[in-house]
């Protein structure tokens, strides 16, 4: 097919499958794989100073989403939907404060250190899912101890909201270039030729690590939905979640071009191994004791 393209035309971006030989045999043709080309300007409009960006529009409507599920689900288990809807703000700032420090200390080198006021700047993009989920869950424990709730049970209420939440937001760094991963050839790569993209160079493809992280919260999502109204104990359907998230986030970091910390591994890394390890030993505990009560009975 030589140098032969097909483009196909959408409403955000220009999709290139380049041909040659590969592997991958699509309407009986074979292609080398899909190299997609955004050439979306991350910035919707601007009036003087101030900019509407897709990062800020998408992450916000993650929150509300996530936000409106979590508030439907907790009501469903029996928890005053009043009293969490006064107090789900508290929870949303923790979230997104633990989620900027975390980006901004493992962009700290290269990204703030010469410029510590960008720090502030989250609405440019840079939040780390670990840091939004502690510090969610700080705030989510404080919560539950000054009202007395059962805090095992409002965190399965939460995490359906959360992942689906977390799925949503990744849209936002598909389109700004946002966590992309690292340089490729192929067979699927994203390059951004706006100037107001987050990707190191221009025209340059890189792994979408933010798809495969979209894909992974969905399935998640699905599995944990269909979960939720089982006969489950408390605290499971988290458990799951932490489990499932933190195994196949570890996987993906690997695409990513995050800063490696130690033992070649990066900071999402390094805290999806801690988070597997407790939430695995805390499963089987909970496990073990389901069954010794089980036989007692």
């Amino acid at each position: 097919m030589g140098n032969q393209k097909i483009v196909i035309l959408v409403t955000i971006t220009n999709i290139i499958l380049p041909s040659s030989p590969l592997a991958v045999l699509t309407t009986g043709k074979l292609f080398k794989g899909i190299m997609i080309t955004i050439s979306l300007d991350p910035i919707i409009f601007s009036i003087g100073n101030f900019h509407l960006r897709w990062y800020g529009l998408i992450v916000a409507a993650a929150i509300l989403i996530g936000t409106l599920l979590a508030v439907r689900e907790a009501g469903r288990k029996g928890f005053n939907t009043e009293k969490i809807t006064e107090n789900v703000l508290w929870i949303i700032i923790a979230g997104m404060i633990g989620a900027r420090l975390f980006h901004v200390i493992d962009h700290w080198p290269g990204e703030f250190a010469a410029n510590p006021i960008r720090a502030l700047y989250i609405w440019e993009g840079g939040l780390a899912i670990w840091g939004g989920v502690l510090g969610g869950l700080i705030a989510l424990a404080i919560l539950a101890r000054i009202e007395h709730w059962n805090f095992p049970r409002l965190l399965d209420a939460f995490v359906p909201g959360v992942v689906l939440a977390q799925a949503i937001g990744r849209i936002a760094c598909i389109i700004t270039g946002d966590a992309i991963g690292k340089p490729t050839n192929g067979p699927f790569g994203f390059a951004y030729t706006n100037p107001n993209a987050m990707v190191p160079q221009l025209g340059v493809y890189y792994t979408p690590t933010p798809v495969y992280e979209v894909l992974m919260n969905l399935t998640i999502f699905t599995l944990l939905w269909k979960l939720r109204k089982k006969n489950l104990p408390d605290g499971l359907l988290s458990l799951i979640y932490l489990v499932f998230y933190s195994s196949v986030r570890f996987f993906i970091a690997f695409t990513s071009s995050y800063l490696i910390i130690a033992l070649g591994l990066n900071q999402a890394q390094i805290i999806s191994i801690l988070v597997f390890t407790v939430s695995v030993s805390i499963l089987i505990i909970a496990l073990l004791k389901k069954r010794q009560l089980s036989m007692k009975t």
